[in-house]
């Protein structure tokens, strides 16, 4: 490995900056150096990014680059690259493009074959599984959960047997309804981690089976504030799990069915055991 510690800028070159996702501290040294070179900063917000420049006195220009102009100001963006500008692009918090803006404007700075550097740093999904306990070797990002609860029950039913760990975003105000569609789908003895406030003064890492999670936070509100990121254990099957195929099966045949006979047509084609399909109909399907 070379030690490498030039912060040249190179002209017409989109740099990825990650920024804090709390503690003003785990900015690198390289990234205050990026942006104090760059020509532009394109900020999700520019007021947020405002505060994080002054504070480490960069007065390098920003320009607005989010989810409502970023079509728009992605050709702004790749005019002035492609006549030798350089440009940092940051968002509110973390890795940029991790549920943030910048897929259209990196992919068309590939296509056009414009230079784009990435920088290490702060991410939220990476620092939560850190330090979760729960299995890192293979693991899925699987974004901000869907805001209604038929959205997210039909999410927690697709990947309910992916034996990854699973990461996922999640608002304060939504969180104990998700936790409780994810009980529906999951049940009570899947492990699920919430890391809330990632290094900030309240952050919080606290890991129990699902059922026992949901109660831990219903002890106190101020367990339900801030950015949240849950991480979910991957299925570990056993010799009594029934197929996701024969479940999703037995959903939509007991429509129209009565469950009893529904479980029956089910375990039929899936040759599964009935009394095992029809004890988890009763359990996880509302008649």
């Amino acid at each position: 490995m070379t030690d490498e510690t030039s912060t040249g800028i190179d002209v017409s070159t989109l740099y990825i900056v990650p920024t804090p996702i709390g503690n003003l501290g785990d900015i690198t040294l390289r990234a205050i150096e990026v942006l104090k070179q760059v020509d532009i900063i394109a900020a999700e917000d520019t007021r947020h990014t405002g505060k994080l420049l002054s504070h480490f006195g960069i007065t390098t220009r920003t320009v607005a680059l989010h989810d409502h102009n970023e079509q728009q100001k992605m050709e702004f963006l790749i005019e002035k690259l492609c006549s030798g500008l350089s440009v940092a692009l940051v968002s509110d918090a973390g890795t940029p493009l991790i549920s943030d803006p910048g897929y259209h404007l990196v992919s068309r700075c590939r296509q056009q074959n414009v230079k784009v550097i990435p920088l290490p740093g702060p991410c939220a999904v990476i620092t939560a599984l850190s330090a979760s306990g729960l299995p890192s070797d293979r693991f899925t990002f699987e974004g901000f959960l869907p805001p209604k609860t038929k959205g997210r029950r039909d999410k927690f039913a697709q990947i309910a047997d992916d034996p990854r760990t699973l990461i996922f975003y999640e608002s304060p105000h939504r969180i104990l309804d998700a936790l409780n569609d994810m009980l529906h789908e999951l049940g009570a003895d899947r492990q699920v981690v919430l890391a809330r406030e990632l290094t900030k003064t309240f952050e919080t890492i606290h890991g129990a089976p699902l059922g026992e999670l949901i109660s831990w936070l219903g002890e106190d509100r101020n367990r339900v504030r801030g950015e949240m990121v849950l991480l979910v254990a991957g299925h570990r099957p056993n010799k009594d799990d029934l197929p996701l195929e024969a479940r999703k099966a037995l959903r939509l045949i007991s429509k129209d069915l009565p469950l009893k006979k529904a479980a029956a047509i089910t375990a039929e084609l899936f040759a599964v055991k009935k009394n095992a399909l029809y004890k988890w109909g009763l359990e996880n399907i509302d008649e």
